[in-house]
């Protein structure tokens, strides 16, 4: 389950998790609205290796997607106690996030 993330939980859970998986979004956009249900169920799949989180970059994570220089939407960002370790940008296949996921996690 994604969890709703705020741009306060980048000091308050990011940076003391081991593994964090942000997907960053905007409401008006189609490829998010498509990742978001492969992205819920991965989170499930990976629940005992990370915690996973969906923010609005207009909206309630707008300072943590500026400050992570998000130029565009869908962006999966994962972090290790807060520092990235990779980033995969654009809508793409479960398969592409799962191996995506695999070799970062």
């Amino acid at each position: 389950m994604l969890i709703e993330f705020k741009d306060e939980d980048f000091e308050n859970k990011i940076k003391k998790e081991d593994i964090s998986v942000i997907q960053f979004s905007a409401s008006w956009c189609s490829p998010c609205k498509a990742l978001k249900p492969v992205m819920d169920k991965l989170s499930d799949e990976y629940k005992d290796r990370a915690n996973f989180y969906i923010t609005d970059i207009e909206d309630s994570g707008i300072n943590t997607g500026s400050a992570a220089g998000i130029r565009g939407v869908p962006t999966v960002i994962i972090y290790k106690k807060g520092i990235e370790i990779d980033r995969k940008v654009g809508g793409v296949p479960e398969s592409h996030m799962k191996e995506f996921l695999d070799k970062n996690i």
